[in-house]
């Protein structure tokens, strides 16, 4: 008789694949901004070349609410696992063939149109990962337990940063510059079909979760589970997609955009902004898991209000220190964003999976994440670059960030904490999940 697994096992099982699919996202964030506009967009100048290869890099996140949408059907019909395998094929398979295609010199103007076609089925596959990963993650935990558990997901996200980090940081420690640009940058993308099968191994001894069983057994499906979310609660993913804003923007502009800027505007060496995330990357990983269990002991909306509004702030210091191209102030600025960043983290899965009955939870919370994810990780990195072009200061990149992040502080306020702390100890603990579609 097989064992069923703890929901220790099955966190651990998240987390490991979530680490996996944020690999392969975040390479080609890095390839972005260290070789994409060379390689796939030679014609225009350098800033031009920037922001071509960051609009690409934003496509992702526009595919993002497909895969979605895609995945949220399946995974409120069919179940939560399947769709856990099929979103990690998709990016493996997308993520390993940027690793083979040619370059604009190579065969032109259909490089670049590739570029961006695998980078769509790659945001196809990430969008299907969050929420089932998410669920698989909460549903299987104990009721005072859900942030903590919610949060390993979420930790797969700094910790597949930091395998493509150093993964990246490797290649320029062995490679010279030349070469990096000429072939090596195709490595980290084809190691992601070994990824894969590590992947699908770990993910084959997960089990369904009681909730989506106890719903399937009551016939409590819904034939049309995008409809029906839509129909019944259409505030929560309203107030859903605002909060989501402010942890993917935080996610992408310390991963991705401050890479580009220490290595373009303050003209650090490309091997020193890598260090420096990827040793930020460990104490973000501890951070997001206290700030799991702090959120469960706490109260959810509670934690998350205090991680938005000190990020709306603190961008402002952080920048401060960061101009000063000074090596550790650089990292102490970015250990504070991190930090705030933790924060929200921590609290947020387990915040949208509650917002949801579980017959439509795949769909609502995949939905609300990856919509905050079009603007926070897609469309504010661009907004970013461009408003410091226009500009020429860091104080123009700060308010956007500021400015986003106090939207999503603002959207969790109305939300009644006892849909949002659901599980968690509490005196005001007496509401259901039907409450969440009211």
């Amino acid at each position: 008789m097989t064992t069923k697994p703890g929901p220790g096992r099955i966190a651990l099982a998240s987390y490991i694949g979530s680490v996996i699919e944020w690999y392969d996202f975040n390479i080609y964030g890095l390839a972005t901004a260290l070789v994409f506009s060379k390689q796939f967009f030679p014609s225009f100048s350098e800033a031009g070349g920037t922001l071509a290869a960051l609009a690409a890099f934003a496509v992702g996140f526009v595919a993002r609410p497909v895969g979605a949408l895609i995945s949220g059907h399946f995974g409120d019909r069919v179940g939560r696992k399947a769709m856990l395998v099929a979103s990690l094929l998709t990016m493996g398979v997308a993520t390993t063939l940027i690793g083979l295609l040619p370059t604009y010199a190579a065969i032109g103007v259909w490089a670049p149109i590739l570029l961006v076609v695998l980078r769509l089925v790659q945001g196809i596959g990430v969008g299907g990962e969050w929420g089932g990963a998410a669920l698989m993650a909460v549903e299987h935990a104990p009721p005072n337990r859900r942030a903590l558990y919610g949060a390993f997901p979420q930790i797969g996200i700094p910790s597949g940063i930091l395998v493509s980090q150093l993964a990246f940081l490797l290649l320029t420690q062995v490679f010279s510059d030349d070469t990096l640009q000429s072939w090596a940058w195709r490595l980290p993308f084809l190691f992601s079909g070994v990824l894969i099968v590590v992947g699908l191994i770990v993910r084959a001894s997960i089990t369904e979760t009681e909730e989506f069983e106890r719903a399937r057994e009551a016939r409590d499906i819904a034939r049309l589970p995008l409809v029906e979310v839509f129909r019944r609660s259409p505030l929560q993913l309203f107030a859903g997609s605002l909060l989501s804003f402010a942890g993917p923007t935080l996610g992408t502009f310390l991963s991705v955009y401050m890479v580009s800027y220490g290595t373009k505007q303050l003209h650090l060496s490309s091997g020193t902004m890598l260090w420096i995330t990827v040793v930020l990357s460990l104490p973000w990983i501890a951070m997001m898991l206290f700030a799991g269990r702090a959120a469960d002991r706490f109260g959810r909306k509670r934690m998350f209000v205090i991680g938005s509004g000190l990020a709306a702030v603190a961008v402002f210091p952080m920048f401060l220190m960061v101009n000063t191209a000074a090596v550790p102030l650089v990292f102490t600025g970015l250990l504070l964003m991190t930090a705030a960043n933790s924060v929200i983290n921590g609290a947020q899965p387990a915040m949208l999976t509650q917002m949801f009955p579980a017959s439509v939870r795949y769909s609502g919370a995949s939905i609300c994440f990856q919509v905050g994810s079009i603007v926070g990780g897609g469309i504010v990195p661009l907004v970013a670059a461009s408003s410091y072009a226009r500009f020429g200061t860091s104080t123009a990149v700060a308010i956007v960030i500021g400015v986003v992040c106090l939207v999503s502080m603002l959207a969790v306020l109305p939300v009644r904490r006892e849909l949002l702390d659901v599980g968690a100890p509490s005196p005001q603990r007496t509401v259901d999940h039907s409450l969440s579609e009211q």
